[in-house]
């Protein structure tokens, strides 16, 4: 019976726990939250992953690179495309938004305002990527800031040579010790994925989502067209000549744990696992590219900002022009840069953004309270679109710097 259990592809039982959970869900309503704890659990150990798989495979990335110039071409694609694609998927939104008008006819009046998060400034943020104490950006998380000091370790142990050797064999050796231990974790994948789906379709329901149809299948729209034409076609398929069905394929397991958990920074060590046994990309790109997309890369949550920002302004009757719908493109792809990846992080980036096209902060709250109770299952969504965007990009940014393994992504896998 185990090992019947263990033959079964990892996918297919994270799908089947997440269809069941639907259904166990809904009959069983609001006492399916009695079981939540499993999901949370299951949360807390991939997060107990991240923090020491991002820094151990981020200072052995770079001392495997050998040369600590390569990081300034990393750097500089790396960001480029993460802002291209992120400003592809507001574009996308807008224009659906435009086309679809999910916001005329809506009713605010039963809404209760909600609160509005202050959105921190951008110099604020800029200034949390150095840690004034690297231990304490460890213990809290601040990935940007362990970015940081993990490449200054790296490179200070490619430039004093033999004498490094010793703590660079640690952290290779670490590496591969949080990567068996990621493995583990997620063999108990399913049994959270089934408790976190029966704890949100108990308590919120999808009925939820009747309420504003038009606005969720606008989200659903955007997000698959963002999925398969910009990550698939046109850079998997067009720009790097490789398979977006093999590309989806290998990217499946980081995708459903990503819908399951609502939370890019849960779902990291999944997404560098499968990046690695699944796509080819070699660590010293996994372990730079993907860390740094969880925290800076939201294409599914910039597509949402730019359809709830239409969406209230038709509401309210605001006609917006040429110019208010370039200010929200710019404003939300510069505003998404360090937005927490976690569950619903995007409410406060939504307040940010509909400022700039002149709503008052009573409107704003009145439209978060609106779109809060159903935020849940779309939050699942646009985290997938953030996981499969990491996803392309480190595939494109590992093809580009020779850092790719080919046989690896073509290479079949157990269905």
């Amino acid at each position: 019976m185990v090992a019947t259990w263990f033959e079964i592809a990892l996918w297919k039982r994270i799908l089947a726990a997440l269809v069941l959970g639907a259904i166990v869900g809904m009959i069983w309503g609001p006492g399916s939250a009695s079981i939540a704890w499993i999901g949370d659990l299951f949360v807390r150990l991939i997060r107990m992953v991240v923090v020491p798989l991002v820094f151990v495979t981020l200072v052995s990335g770079v001392v495997s690179m050998g040369d600590p110039s390569k990081l300034g071409s990393l750097g500089v694609k790396t960001l480029a495309i993460y802002m291209a694609t992120t400003l592809a998927a507001i574009s996308i939104g807008l224009f659906l938004a435009a086309i679809m008008q999910p916001g005329v006819g809506v009713d605010f009046s039963a809404a209760v305002p909600g609160e509005i998060q202050e959105a921190i400034p951008l110099s604020e943020r800029l200034m949390s990527i150095v840690p004034s104490n690297p231990i304490a950006a460890l213990a809290e998380g601040n990935i940007l800031a362990i970015i940081f000091f993990a490449l200054l370790c790296g490179v200070s142990l490619l430039t004093i040579g033999e004498r490094g050797k010793p703590v660079a064999d640690l952290m290779d050796a670490s590496s591969e010790m949080m990567l068996r231990i990621t493995h583990w974790v997620m063999e108990v994948a399913p049994f959270g994925v089934f408790a976190l789906i029966a704890w949100v379709s108990g308590t919120q329901g999808v009925t939820a989502l009747l309420d504003v149809i038009t606005l969720a299948l606008a989200v659903l729209i955007g997000s698959v067209a963002h999925l398969a034409i910009v990550h698939g076609l046109i850079i998997i398929k067009l720009t790097l000549k490789l398979s977006p069905v093999m590309f989806f394929r290998g990217a499946r397991d980081a995708m459903l744990v990503a819908f399951s958990t609502s939370s890019s920074s849960a779902t990291l060590p999944v997404s560098m696992s499968v990046a690695e046994e699944n796509l080819g990309i070699k660590p010293v790109i996994a372990s730079t590219v993907l860390p740094l997309g969880a925290t800076i890369n939201m294409d599914g949550t910039a597509l949402y900002v730019g359809i709830v920002s239409v969406f209230a302004a038709q509401a309210f009757g605001i006609d917006l022009s040429l110019t208010d719908y370039a200010l929200i493109a710019g404003s939300t792809t510069l505003v998404s840069v360090g937005t927490a990846a976690v569950p619903g992080a995007s409410l406060f980036l939504i307040a940010a953004v509909m400022q700039t096209i002149g709503m008052s902060p009573e409107q704003i709250a009145v439209v978060i309270g609106f779109i809060l109770p159903f935020d849940r299952p779309l939050d699942m969504l646009r985290t997938a679109v953030n996981i499969g965007g990491d996803l392309s990009v480190s595939t494109a940014v590992a093809n580009w710097e020779d850092e790719f393994d080919k046989d690896i992504f073509d290479r079949p896998l157990k269905y």
